[in-house]
């Protein structure tokens, strides 16, 4: 995480807790639907730590991919890369990985026997 996700991480931790009190307060002199809704709304900050959280980690993931592929910014060139070069033949690019070229190596015999 950095700073400014830091940052919001304690303003929607502090935003929660100002909820929570809200609705203390609200039990005990207000109407019984207002105490709910505070209750409800002060669970939508926790969601957005949550999110904060998940979305750090995902950055850092990105951040060790990129690494790994050696070059900067090409992890998804990387990607793409192995998928193209684990392909078997044309045909089965082609068709979806439903059928093999003749010369193919990964291709099935097919059996004489009706099945």
């Amino acid at each position: 995480m950095n700073c400014s996700s830091r940052f919001l991480c304690a303003l929607y931790i502090a935003t929660s807790a100002g909820l929570a009190w809200t609705t203390v307060l609200e039990v005990r002199y207000g109407p019984a639907w207002a105490a709910c809704l505070f209750a409800a709304a002060s669970l939508v900050p926790v969601i957005a730590v949550v999110r904060e959280t998940v979305i750090g980690e995902q950055r850092r993931w990105l951040l060790e991919l990129a690494a790994r592929a050696g070059r900067g910014g090409d992890a998804a060139e990387a990607i793409v890369r192995a998928e193209i070069d684990s392909a078997c033949c044309e045909r089965w690019w082609t068709s979806l990985g439903s059928e093999h070229d003749v010369t193919c190596r990964h291709g099935m015999p097919r059996s004489s026997s009706a099945a």
